[in-house]
């Protein structure tokens, strides 16, 4: 069945992919970016069942002005995929605070302006779906990783609970963990890397960063594989809540879902005695 999507972050990488693998399944799909005319033109220029509109998603303004013109256009909104993103890369100390709040409010807070802008219409159709990008660094910790994965860990916890908020009004909700894809998320206008400013990081620093600009173009993922799936839970009847996207990744969540529980029993014996003993009063 045909639906209407609505994707962020459509210019380029995986969100072009998205776009193009709905509009292939034939979605009406309302791409967005903060460059129309430049995602007009990477998707192939303009289409009967494409709508281009500008959304920076730091931007309410923008996502309610990018929610309107979809409704105006096809009517309704039946699948929000929240995938607009970037990367701020090195070690905590030589990541500024400004740069800190900077990944944190693209990432974390872009996405919430979105849905908000959104779930008014999804509310009133009783139906929707709402589909967020968060990343492995969103389960688990990386090195060189810390500013990008507070702001996936932040995305993880909001669209767990946001699933009890939206589930009585008929819409579902999507947490997607890909592993390394080739997304285009290394490039230099999606990832700020950090200057070396501390003697004791500056080797590791430089190091990392040229490992991680080899790497891109090469990660084991295939986006458009990871798009036509995307589509695939968009269909189910029961939505996958968690999405994760890749033999690295759930590799890797599995590791960590076996090392939560580890810690949890290592606690036993120290946490479980903690509530307070009236006998002791």
């Amino acid at each position: 069945m045909s639906k209407v999507i609505l994707v962020t972050g459509a210019g380029r990488g995986l969100g072009t992919d998205i776009v193009r693998e709905a509009l292939a399944a034939g979605h009406q799909v309302v791409a967005t970016g903060r460059r129309p005319d430049q995602v007009e033109k990477t998707l192939g220029g303009p289409q009967d069942n494409l709508l281009v509109t500008k959304l920076d998603v730091t931007s309410l303004e923008d996502a309610e002005a990018a929610a309107q013109a979809a409704v105006d256009r096809f009517g309704r909104i039946d699948v929000l995929i929240n995938n607009a993103g970037n990367f701020f890369a090195g070690y905590f100390e030589e990541i500024t605070p400004a740069q800190m709040r900077q990944q944190i409010e693209t990432n974390l807070f872009g996405p919430m302006n979105v849905t908000r802008a959104i779930l008014p219409v999804m509310r009133k159709q009783r139906s929707g779906h709402v589909i967020t990008l968060s990343s492995s660094a969103g389960i688990i910790g990386q090195e060189f990783c810390v500013a990008y994965a507070a702001s996936k860990f932040g995305v993880e916890g909001w669209m767990e609970s946001l699933r009890y908020d939206v589930e009585p009004y008929g819409i579902h909700t999507t947490v997607v963990e890909p592993g390394f894809f080739r997304t285009e998320l290394l490039v230099d206008a999606s990832t700020t890397w950090p200057e070396p400013t501390i003697d004791d990081y500056a080797e590791r620093t430089t190091a990392t960063i040229t490992a991680w600009k080899s790497m891109n173009g090469q990660q084991s993922g295939d986006p458009a594989k990871l798009a036509r799936a995307l589509l695939t839970i968009t269909a189910q009847d029961k939505p996958l809540q968690r999405f994760v996207a890749g033999a690295d990744a759930i590799e890797g969540v599995t590791a960590k879902a076996r090392e939560l529980l580890a810690q949890a029993e290592a606690s036993r014996e120290l946490g479980a005695n903690l509530a307070h003993d009236d006998t002791n009063a």
